[in-house]
């Protein structure tokens, strides 16, 4: 057989910002690396559901979408598309939390790696890329930094922040592994999933969206939505364990 175009990276070759993709028709990839970091309202105005602010370890390197994903990266894996605003490089929308895990179970099965969703901590964490401001370029809103429009954009149309991800602000809200909690009391700081408690039947969603305000584009902003529901302005990127 022909050899893969596309190389993968192997074990102990991982270095944080390297990428790769496991497939041609894959998501790229990006390696994010360990670290702590602060999570939750840094900068005050921020919900209660953002608080208490607690301190969050991420212990090993993993990979982030370097975009989130696209509709013909879904075709690619589920033979459709269910999106409104269609375009081949724009973020799939229109699936729940349930699709999204049919996506990364098959995805896994394509490619005999183990993908996920982000955790809730890691997407926080990725977002952030080391800042500590309410957007990972500062302070103010930039609507030339993040799509907060009148509907969603091709992915990678506004510059990445310094880990290297698109859209970790803006175009599509971001679904993540944990189950809703109202805030973060007993909140795990491992970087691990929290799963248990709260209401598993409503997930967390991040990042905010087109049609969302400045506001909902924060860093440390949550959102949710029952795991079943499907909307136009909700996708989600994928993460792997490495």
């Amino acid at each position: 057989t022909a050899p893969s175009a596309v190389k993968p990276a192997v074990g102990a070759y991982f270095r944080p910002g390297d990428t790769f993709k496991d497939c041609a028709d894959c998501p790229e990839m990006v390696v994010i690396p360990a670290g702590s970091f602060r999570m939750g309202d840094l900068n005050g105005g921020g919900a209660d559901d953002e608080k208490p602010v607690h301190r969050v370890t991420i212990p090993r390197p993993f990979a982030v979408g370097k975009y989130e994903v696209t509709q013909a990266e879904w075709r690619a894996v589920m033979g459709s598309n269910p999106s409104h605003f269609k375009g081949d490089r724009n973020p799939v929308e229109q699936v729940s939390w349930d699709d999204a895990q049919d996506f990364v179970r098959r995805l896994g099965t394509k490619t005999g790696k183990q993908y996920r969703l982000l955790t809730e901590a890691e997407w926080e964490y990725a977002a952030r890329a080391g800042t500590a401001t309410k957007y990972f370029w500062g302070n103010s809103f930039d609507s030339s930094r993040a799509n907060d429009g009148s509907r969603t954009v091709p992915v990678g149309r506004y510059a990445p922040n310094s880990f290297g991800l698109h859209d970790m602000h803006g175009n599509v809200w971001e679904l993540v592994e944990d189950c809703w909690h109202d805030s973060y009391r007993g909140a795990p700081s491992g970087g691990d999933a929290w799963t248990t408690g709260g209401n598993c039947r409503v997930r967390v969603l991040r990042g905010g969206s087109w049609s969302g305000t400045p506001g909902g584009l924060r860093s440390a902003n949550r959102g949710r939505n029952p795991s079943v529901n499907r909307d136009d302005s909700d996708g989600f990127r994928v993460a792997r364990t490495l």
